[in-house]
C-alpha cells in the first residue's frame, strides 16, 4: 500500500439490472446532449462526497464502513421520474429520502471519529438522487433535456443492503469494496 493521496467516495448502489438501466440514460445524455461526465461512475446515491486520503490510511475507512454497515439494516429505495439541480444536473428522483438521510446521519460520526476526516471533508447534509448528467452539460443542452425528462416516466426499486466504497483510478470510479448491512 503506497502513501499516495487517493480519491474515494461512499454510496448506495442499486443491483446490476438497475445500474444498467441508469447507465443507458447516461449514455443517452452523452449521445444526445454531449454530457459524458456522469458515465465516470456507476449508478449510485452518494452518501459521502469524494474525499482524499492517503492510501496507507485506507484501512481506517474500511474499518469504519464495516462497523457502520454492521449496525445498519436493509431498506427499500424507490425511484420515480426525474428531477434537476439547474443549470447542469439531471437525475433520477429518489422518492423516500428518510432512510437514506438516517443512514448518512449514522455514517457521519464513524467518518469523523475513526478516519481522520475533518468536519469540512464529511458531508453535512445530502439530497438523495441518482445523477444521469452533470458538469459537462451545457445550459442550453440542460434546458432541452429537461423539457423531455420532466414528463418522461421512469420507475425503479432496489433494496439498499450495503455501503459501497468507490475509488478513483485516474480516469473513472471503480467499485472498490462493499460492506453488507448486518441487521
Amino acid at each position: 500500500m503506497s502513501n499516495k493521496l487517493q480519491l474515494y467516495y461512499i454510496a448506495l448502489l442499486p443491483g446490476e439490472e438497475l445500474r444498467e438501466r441508469v447507465k443507458a440514460l447516461k449514455l443517452e445524455m452523452k449521445e444526445r446532449f454531449g454530457a459524458s461526465h456522469a458515465l465516470k461512475s456507476p449508478a449510485h446515491i452518494t452518501l459521502q462526497m469524494p474525499f482524499r486520503m492517503q492510501e496507507s490510511d485506507e484501512q481506517r475507512i474500511i474499518v469504519s464502513l464495516e462497523e457502520c454497515a454492521a449496525e445498519s439494516a436493509p431498506f427499500e429505495v424507490d425511484l420515480n421520474g426525474f428531477d434537476c439541480f439547474p443549470p447542469r444536473v439531471l437525475f433520477v428522483r429518489v422518492m423516500n429520502h428518510e432512510p437514506i438521510n438516517e443512514l448518512h446521519h449514522r455514517l457521519r460520526p464513524f467518518l469523523l471519529i475513526k478516519t481522520g476526516l475533518t468536519d469540512k471533508q464529511v458531508s453535512g447534509r445530502i439530497h438523495p438522487h441518482m445523477t444521469i448528467a452533470t458538469r459537462d452539460l451545457t445550459e442550453e443542452a440542460f434546458n432541452r433535456a429537461w423539457l423531455e425528462l420532466k414528463v418522461r416516466p421512469f420507475q425503479g426499486h432496489f433494496t439498499a443492503d450495503n455501503l459501497t466504497l468507490l475509488k478513483h483510478n485516474g480516469k473513472h470510479w471503480d467499485i472498490y469494496r462493499m460492506f453488507p448491512f448486518g441487521k
